[in-house]
């Protein structure tokens, strides 16, 4: 009987939760007390917003991400929608776009000026108006610019073209009409190929988004789903929701086939809407509930039995919606892999919480920030519109990433200064980082002449096609070197007790 290991091995197994101190919370904002299961809060590196109550209309504050502490009551804010405000987000690529869905029936797309909001804004840049009841849901698309759906209580999903400022309602494939209930929530695939919704129904449906077209729905009605997340890397689907007996659960889906979950993991008896939050990178899921503190934190895999819990960050404040922070906005020299924004009402407070994972070094941990989607669009609004389909663009959180340099000259000196087997290592990754930083800045045709006659073996599969293909291989590739690098400060460790042990024995003779 082969042996296993009673928890899941993962170097992200002892990430902690850490709150902001007081001086770096947002005080003193009036948070929206709409009973709708939204988030009401949205972030990017520059603002953050926050959906607040308004007399006569529905408005949102937008406060820089600086400015934290006591905020100034008269603080000017977004306000123009005649009902109240439900959904908010920041637009990927642009950060001074931000959109917003209200009771009113109305989509409006609001310009930030670049100092931010120094005065009540009641001019939206775009009115989006043809839905018939109020619009709940809206989101962007993942990988075209000025792309985006909103979901209304009509139970249609409408697609805009921002590009042009128009509905593209004169082409019916435009308007998703496939639910026969409440829309609840919806969420993109990697590409923005797909589109999973939940519906009060209790039903979940995987979409076409170009066509409107039901791929698949799932007929699992002893499960309610109300918030849905599409775990594109893992091609996986996770619902959040009630089971039959009213307890909080999650379900696993496979997304070639939502016929049977692959797995179910009831949490506990609490009425509260769990909101799900997934970091394609590492592959964590964290789990908020609506009027507690805490947040359940799990790590997903492709294999059995696919969900691992790794902790739980525990607080006594009760959070009524969050934000996320993008990747691009992370402090990565803090080791920082995910933050969030709660909104605690009782005391109109926003709290920043961050995900850190524990590590002695200062220095950028490649291991924990594998390549990930920037601000960059894959392609425009036409080429979504003519049927295209691109893969997000990726990026290097490494600070200077762009810059990379190789060893030092004053590293270089040091080496010959250690012991040969050590020297030999440090060479290895030396080159290994140098044929990385030709492979990531050469030209794709470039880069699969440089393979072929470096000696890929095409027998071992076929060549690198795309970007994509051969940035998933630089990341294969920075994995071994950070085990090289772990060989390597083993050794150097041993040469240190070595030397302590030479050393004390040079003392002792010395005494004798």
């Amino acid at each position: 009987m082969t042996w296993r290991p009673p928890y899941h091995s993962s170097k992200f197994r002892h990430v902690y939760g850490k709150p902001a101190n007081k001086e770096n919370c947002y005080d003193g904002i009036s948070i929206t007390r709409s009973v709708q299961d939204n988030y009401f809060c949205s972030v990017n590196p520059k603002f953050i917003a926050v959906v607040t109550e308004c007399a006569g209309g529905g408005a949102f504050y937008v406060l820089p991400i600086s400015q934290t502490g006591k905020i100034d009551p008269h603080q000017p804010k977004v306000c123009g929608h005649k009902g109240n405000v439900l959904d908010i987000k920041w637009n990927p690529f642009d950060d001074y776009v931000i959109a917003s869905s209200s009771e009113d029936s109305m989509v409006k797309i609001w310009e930030i000026p670049k100092h931010g909001v120094i005065k009540n804004i009641t001019t939206s840049k775009q009115d989006l108006q043809s839905h018939s009841r109020r619009v709940g849901i809206i989101e962007w698309h993942p990988t075209a610019r000025d792309i985006l759906f909103s979901a209304g209580y009509d139970y249609r999903i409408i697609i805009w073209n921002l590009s042009s400022g128009e509905s593209l309602i004169s082409n019916p494939v435009r308007i998703l009409d496939c639910h026969k209930d409440a829309i609840l929530s919806m969420s993109f695939n990697t590409n923005g190929s797909h589109l999973v919704t939940s519906c009060k129904d209790k039903r979940i449906r995987i979409i076409d988004s170009h066509t409107g077209k039901v791929l698949q729905e799932s007929n699992h009605l002893a499960h309610r789903a109300i918030k849905v997340v599409h775990l594109g890397n893992l091609k996986m689907i996770l619902s959040a929701g009630y089971s039959k007996w009213n307890n909080r659960q999650i379900v696993l889906w496979d997304q070639d086939n939502i016929s049977v979950p692959l797995r179910e993991e009831e949490l506990d008896g609490s009425l509260g809407v769990l909101f799900p939050f997934y970091d394609p990178d590492t592959h964590m899921l964290y789990l908020a509930g609506k009027g507690e503190g805490n947040i359940r934190y799990y790590q997903l895999t492709s294999e059995k039995p696919y969900l691992h819990f790794l902790m739980d960050f525990r607080s006594s404040l009760p959070q009524k919606g969050m934000g996320i922070m993008p990747k691009r906005g992370l402090n990565v020299s803090a080791c920082e892999v995910f933050r969030f924004y709660k909104l605690v009402t009782i005391k109109g407070l926003i709290e920043p919480v961050s995900m850190i994972v524990p590590r002695r070094s200062d220095s950028y941990q490649d291991d924990i920030y594998p390549l990930t989607a920037g601000a960059q669009p894959a392609m425009t609004a036409q080429e979504w519109l003519n049927g295209f389909n691109k893969d997000p663009i990726l990026v290097s959180l490494k600070p200077g990433s762009n810059n990379q340099q190789c060893i030092t000259k004053n590293k270089s000196n040091d080496l010959c200064k250690l012991p040969d087997f050590i020297r030999r290592d440090h060479v290895a990754i030396n080159a290994i980082q140098q044929k990385q930083e030709q492979t990531n800045t050469e030209k794709v045709h470039e880069q699969k002449r440089n393979y072929i006659s470096n000696g890929y073996d095409l027998s071992e599969g076929p060549p690198p096609k795309t970007e994509n293909e051969l940035l998933q291989m630089f990341y294969r590739q920075q994995e071994e070197i950070r085990k090289l690098r772990e060989t390597l400060a083993q050794k150097e460790v041993r040469v240190k007790q070595l030397e302590l042990e030479i050393k004390n024995v040079r003392c002792s003779s010395i005494d004798f």
